[in-house]
């Protein structure tokens, strides 16, 4: 069982850099149009959909930001729970 939980948690890990990849290469407009960017988009908007518009400041989005703190405190929390078993 802990090998099925350890699976998850390098799931977790994968995605959590794919968090932090989407949020830096939105600051490059020219590389929104590109594939591989769109793919990644997919699979990280839903979760970043949760927190849209939440802190926004003018032009300025801290969103994604809000996102990346809860999601790195609940992968925290289960890496702990995974380390406890």
């Amino acid at each position: 069982m802990r090998v099925v939980f350890e699976f998850v948690l390098v799931l977790l890990q994968v995605y959590y850099y794919m968090l932090i990849a989407t949020i830096l290469l939105s600051w490059f407009p020219d590389l929104r149009s590109s594939s591989w960017y769109q793919s990644l988009l997919r699979l990280t908007q839903p979760y970043l959909r949760f927190f849209r518009g939440l802190l926004v400041f003018g032009q300025l989005d801290f969103t994604p930001i809000l996102g990346f703190v809860f999601y790195q405190f609940g992968l925290s929390a289960f890496q702990a729970f995974v380390n406890s078993l």
